[in-house]
């Protein structure tokens, strides 16, 4: 699996900062770090794929349909 790459901007100074306070919440367990992580993303994905489509074109300016592959 690729990941998906923001090309607008690079990477806040502060991820590294995170990464090592996620671990340290998870005991020193990266695994750990990284599947809560995960799940956190796939709740915040849920949440934005059940609100998006109550959200207007206009009031989004677009951007969920063109994320979604949406024509603009």
């Amino acid at each position: 699996m690729t990941p998906k790459q923001d090309k607008a901007a690079p990477p806040p100074d502060g991820w590294e900062f995170a990464a090592d306070e996620a671990i340290a919440a998870h005991g020193g367990d990266a695994r750990a770090a990284v599947q809560a992580l995960l799940a956190a993303n796939a709740s915040l994905e849920r949440e934005v794929a059940l609100w998006a489509p109550a959200v207007s074109y206009g009031f989004s300016r677009g951007w969920h349909k063109r994320q979604r592959g949406g024509t603009d």
